[in-house]
């Protein structure tokens, strides 16, 4: 944390949580938490008089989340595709609230995986420099898709390896942190294909070469299992959704290392609100058939041990910003321990955008904290009820 002196000079705030029960990816242990210039200075005995304290007796402190796939521009509306009419602003304006309520809800870190142009790249922007409240957010631009493909109207349609190169290329040039792309079609597009390839392998590699070359990471929204193993083949970094996966797959991205975001929120409020929400009839019955593969997904890559990292698709219907936080309930429905839920939620998800500083309570790490009323290694659902939320050293 960080204040001035009254001729102007900057000085240093120290912050305490004291008291409570730390738990992150390393394990448990009793000690208070020291924050200072938006750092954990140290995890043990506080100085007895720093400038704030909070009492977190009785409570867990944990690093914040991190959701590796949103769409700050959605609002968890019933039918997205209704926002293709939307203005720049209109979507400045959903993405703006949608980074508070994020923050609010315990989420510290995002990465925004398709919006308009430049939105999201320039929001981050913003909020570094503090002129919104949100997370720390990083953002892919616009993802490049074949024409006519999956999320096409907010997209960058591009055919042929040369062009999906110049259009990766071209959200490089914006400042991109990671390019996306749509391996196979999705629920959310009329008349795609849920688990159809798009992208072949080669135009795939070809915007792994454009991302590597500026040392980016990439994700490809991949439902069915030859669109999976394409973009493993390919090189890309992370397999959005997967939801089709079968165990030559898992086996694959094993091999390669390639990470899993599974998204459980997406398919969850589709398929719980259905029609009489006022979702489409033809999203509802392409989402009612994921679900059923999701479960052999989820066995197939527990066995292959593959790597999974916490996204949730927040903006899809019914997936809101505040809820954030239920995925970690999901993936403990779907068959991982709360424990992987905290590492998939945290360090993981670090890894997987490229953050080093971030996920552990630990000295030297950024001051991203979550206080919880009870431990979430017995119990996933109470990372939905955070009682103190410090980003960045500051308390939200």
């Amino acid at each position: 944390m960080r204040g001035f002196t009254p001729d102007g000079r900057l000085c240093r705030r120290m912050l305490v949580l004291r008291g409570g029960t730390v738990v992150d990816a390393n394990g448990t242990r009793t000690a208070d938490v020291v924050v200072e210039d938006g750092l954990i200075e140290r995890v043990g005995d506080a100085p007895a008089n720093p400038d704030e304290t909070i009492d977190v007796e009785g409570q867990y402190v944990a690093p914040g989340l991190i959701d590796t796939h949103v769409h700050t521009i959605m609002d968890g509306g019933p039918d997205p595709e209704e926002k293709q009419s939307m203005s720049k602003y209109d979507a400045a304006y959903q993405a703006t609230a949608n980074l508070e309520k994020a923050l609010k809800a315990g989420v510290t870190t995002m990465r925004d995986l398709g919006s308009i142009e430049r939105l999201a790249i320039d929001a981050a922007t913003a909020i570094e420099s503090g002129v919104i409240e949100g997370p720390r957010l990083q953002a892919c631009g616009q993802t490049v898709v074949m024409t006519g493909g999956h999320g096409n109207w907010f997209a960058r349609e591009a055919d042929g390896p040369d062009e999906v190169r110049k259009a990766a290329r071209e959200q490089l040039k914006r400042g991109a942190d990671v390019v996306k792309t749509m391996a196979t079609g999705g629920v959310l597009t009329e008349g795609a294909i849920t688990g159809a390839p798009e992208l072949t392998e080669r135009e795939l590699a070809a915007l792994v070469d454009a991302a590597e070359a500026k040392h980016r990471p990439t994700a490809a929204h991949a439902h069915g299992a030859e669109g999976i193993k394409n973009a493993v083949r390919a090189g890309i970094t992370s397999i959005e959704h997967g939801t089709f996966m079968d165990r030559e797959a898992a086996e694959l991205m094993a091999e390669h290392g390639t990470y899993w975001v599974p998204t459980a929120a997406a398919l969850h409020g589709i398929v719980e609100q259905g029609t009489e929400a006022g979702i489409p009839e033809w999203a509802v019955e392409k989402a009612e058939e994921a679900a059923v593969a999701f479960d052999d997904a989820f066995d197939y890559a527990l066995e292959e041990e593959v790597d999974i990292a916490m996204g949730t698709d927040a903006g899809t219907p019914f997936n809101f910003f505040e809820d954030i936080p239920q995925e970690l309930e999901l993936l403990v429905e779907h068959g991982l321990t709360p424990e992987h839920a905290l590492e998939a939620a945290t360090v993981n998800a670090a890894d997987l955008i490229g953050l080093d500083d971030v996920g552990l309570v630990e000295a030297g790490y950024r001051a991203d904290l979550v206080v919880l009323p009870d431990d979430p290694l017995t119990d996933a659902s109470v990372w939905q009820n955070a009682q103190t939320v410090v980003a960045d050293g500051n308390v939200v």
